[in-house]
Order: structure tokens, then C-alpha cells, then sequence
């Protein structure tokens, strides 16, 4: 569930305190692993993508963000360091709202505190699921089920079947495989009639749902 731009921006009207505006551009940093987590964010459009680094420096993405999405709310748990980086995906439009900020406005706002907790509740279930899909399902599967859910198909809000142009190395390394894997199934997709793409964006037709589905 997404917390719509008018819920959120009535609310922080009434406490201007402690929030700011920002225009962040395609690949452009918002925070890095390891730096000093005090502030929660709230794409108000655009895209962001999470990813985490390991010892080893292998680096892996754990999210990608749409408008009306938060991040960075383990803050308000006590995460003092960034345990993740974050990147804009596309020119975007971020809030950022100060740790103590937005603990003041849960408490004053019980609509936007609920709205707030659905928000942590539904990103939980995805993360659920997500984890099960990379431990029991294909790299094909999981690339049919990204783009189905990046085109908001058997979502709440209505499906948007031209999703933007996305990079097959970025697709590749949110399912975890490999460039040339995600190459030979985006083939494969178009030449079966589920999607089709240009330079400028790719075309979802809801019968991808068949490659999910297939055992």
C-alpha cells in the first residue's frame, strides 16, 4: 500500500519543521551504506533503488521504489548507520523528513500514523515475498513476476502496462542473475507476445502472468 502525495503533504503542512524538498537526478546518490541514519524519506515522484554491499563488496539491490513509497524509516527503530545506499533511478522528487520530525508527526496525526504503518506493513509482506520467489522460483519466473509487479498488474492501484525504460543490467541484478540471462528472456517474452519494447519503455501484456504460473 502507497501513501498517497495529497495524504502526506496535508500533513506535513501542519509541521512544517524539519522537512525539505529535493530534486535528485537519474544515478544520483540520496545516501550511502554506512552513513548516519536520521531522517526518513518519501518519494513523492520518481523512482529510487535500494541496494546493499557485502564484505566482499558484492553488491546486491533489496528494493525498487515508486512514487508514494517511504525509505529509510529503520531510523525511527534506532539504526543510528545506513545499512543500505540508495540511488535515484530516474530524475525524482524526494521529501526528506528529520527523524524527530516525523516521530512528532506520527504521534500528532493518528490518520497518517495508520497510513504509516500500512505503508511498513505492505512493504514487509513484499520483502516476504520476494524472499520466496528468490529461494523456490526460476530467474525466469522472478524476471516475469518483476515485471508484472512493475507494471502494477494484481496490484491495488491500476495497472500501468508501459513501464519506463529500464537497464537489463539493472533487471538483472534485482533477481539475481546475470545480464545476458535477462537478455535471452526478454526475447523469449516477445517473441511469445507478453511484452514488447522500444527505446523509449516496454509494454506488459497481462499473459505474462503464464510464465509465473507455468510449473
Amino acid at each position: 500500500m502507497q501513501v498517497t502525495a495529497y495524504d502526506l503533504e496535508s500533513s506535513l503542512d501542519k509541521y512544517m519543521t524539519g522537512k525539505s524538498r529535493r530534486e535528485y537526478q537519474t544515478g544520483e546518490s540520496i545516501f550511502s551504506q554506512g552513513d548516519t541514519s536520521s531522517a526518513v524519506f518519501y518519494i513523492k515522484n520518481g523512482k529510487v533503488k535500494l541496494t546493499v554491499v557485502s564484505m566482499n563488496g558484492k553488491e546486491a539491490v533489496i528494493a525498487h521504489l515508486e512514487a508514494g513509497s517511504f525509505f529509510g524509516e529503520a531510523s525511527l527503530a534506532g539504526e543510528t548507520l545506513r545499512i543500505s545506499s540508495a540511488n535515484a533511478l530516474e530524475s525524482s522528487t524526494l521529501v526528506r523528513i528529520e527523524k524527530t520530525a516525523m516521530q512528532d508527526l506520527l504521534h500528532r496525526d493518528p490518520e497518517f500514523a495508520r497510513q504509516f504503518l500500512a505503508h511498513l506493513l505492505s512493504r514487509s509482506k513484499r520483502m516476504q515475498a520476494d524472499l520466496v520467489d528468490h529461494l523456490f522460483n526460476s530467474s525466469e519466473k522472478r524476471l516475469a513476476r518483476l515485471l508484472m509487479m512493475m507494471a502494477n498488474f494484481g496490484q491495488k492501484s491500476k495497472p500501468i502496462p508501459v513501464i519506463a525504460k529500464i537497464s537489463q543490467e539493472t533487471l538483472a541484478e534485482m533477481i539475481g542473475t546475470t545480464r545476458s540471462r535477462v537478455s535471452f528472456f526478454l526475447n523469449r517474452f516477445r517473441d511469445l507476445g507478453y511484452i514488447d519494447y522500444n527505446c523509449d519503455g516496454m509494454r506488459i501484456n497481462s499473459s505474462l502472468v503464464n510464465i509465473v504460473l507455468h510449473d
